[in-house]
């Protein structure tokens, strides 16, 4: 067996460790999907690997075998490239990676007969899967997803992985097509894939775990209950949008929300009832607010919109959305109506920060509950 036969025949046994490493690190139940997306890109590989490995010289009895061999590898690196929009920004071309397998498989079988011809051809398509995979690696991130771990470094990774062998499969692509008989592209193929296979699986374990220490991170901002974000999380998120209404002198209001008499759903209920009762209040409000605002649990039953870019009919036009919705599906999912009282302000000039404007908005829904619950009410002189 000549070196480069060794490289190649090496590559299905890389492939196939990396997966086993993925699968018992990452796991497969509770792993998130980009991790499994990742687990079946490289079992894909290493089977796909096996099967157009050089030692094979059996296969020139069942030409299919090959064609089925880089199906299956252009399946593993769509699997890949289907993990990457899953940790990063979700990519344009899903119908193509998705096709590509299939379309190689029958373009190569098609073609068996002429060695050169298939062989360039399969060096186009896994070229091109290649750098669509570079490119993913290259676009803006999606900002609120990876949160724990600069995915700079392992898209670098990425990179010194891809790049190298993308270069080298078209270069042997070229040669062939050009009738050159030289043994060195092969060489620099499988040094190439050598390379890939050895930084892939940095990556993507790099990858996974900047996923997963964002999502721990957006989970220990997060009601358990409700799925808002709780107190301390809204507090500090707050301050970023009333910066931005002061820095471009825009308005912006605090409502304060509290489920009516829901001491009483207690008393006369169990507490999974109260607990399903709060969650549906708080699917009300997440559902009815605009798209900028920022909803969060306050407190027990009462709960908060930051409005930013708020008119003043902007607080009553959430009360009315959110009342319609309250009364469609709380006597469809809880048997019983359920009613909230409300209270506003809108951020001034004097005010601190969020504890200011959150005091006075929750006078004006103390007010609401005094003047007989089920209302909206403002904070006093909110016209001046």
């Amino acid at each position: 067996m000549s070196f480069t036969a060794a490289l190649f025949a090496l590559m299905p046994m890389q492939a196939l460790a990396a997966a086993l490493v993925l699968i018992t690190l990452i796991g497969w139940h509770g792993a998130n999907a980009g991790g499994r997306w990742a687990q079946v890109g490289m079992a894909a590989l290493a089977l796909g690997l096996a099967m157009v490995s050089p030692t094979h010289g059996e296969r020139m009895a069942v030409p299919a075998l090959h064609s089925i061999g880089l199906a299956t590898v252009s399946l593993g690196l769509s699997a890949l490239w289907w993990a990457l929009g899953l940790w990063l920004t979700p990519r344009p071309g899903r119908w193509v990676m998705a096709a590509a397998p299939a379309l190689l498989g029958m373009g190569h079988a098609l073609l068996v007969g002429d060695h050169d011809v298939a062989q360039t051809l399969a060096d186009v398509v896994l070229g091109a899967q290649l750098a669509w995979l570079g490119v993913a690696l290259t676009l803006p991130q999606r900002a609120t997803v990876l949160q724990g771990l600069n995915s700079r470094r392992w898209r670098l990774l990425g990179l010194a992985a891809v790049l190298p062998l993308l270069g080298a499969m078209l270069c042997r692509a070229a040669v062939t097509l050009l009738g050159d008989t030289a043994p060195w592209p092969d060489l620099v193929l499988a040094l190439a894939g050598q390379l890939a296979l050895l930084l892939a699986l940095p990556m993507l374990l790099l990858a996974w775990r900047g996923q997963t220490e964002a999502e721990l991170a957006r989970l220990a901002q997060t009601d358990g209950l409700t799925g808002l974000i709780d107190r301390n999380a809204f507090t500090q998120r707050s301050v970023d949008l009333i910066s931005m209404a002061r820095r471009y002198d825009e308005p912006l209001a605090l409502v304060v929300l509290d489920l009516d008499d829901f001491a009483t759903l207690q008393a006369e209920h169990d507490m999974d009832f109260a607990d399903r009762a709060l969650a549906l209040f708080a699917s009300c409000v997440q559902a009815q607010g605009r798209l900028g605002d920022l909803a969060g649990r306050l407190a027990g039953e009462q709960f908060g919109v930051l409005m930013a870019r708020c008119l003043p009919e902007g607080p009553q036009a959430l009360d009315q959305r959110l009342r319609k919705a309250l009364a469609e599906r709380a006597p469809a999912e809880l048997g019983m109506p359920l009613s909230f009282s409300a209270g506003w302000a809108k951020l001034r000039p004097g005010d601190r920060g969020l504890p200011d404007l959150q005091r006075r908005a929750e006078t004006a829904l103390y007010e609401a509950k005094r003047a007989g619950k089920g209302l909206l009410m403002a904070e006093p002189g909110v016209q001046d």
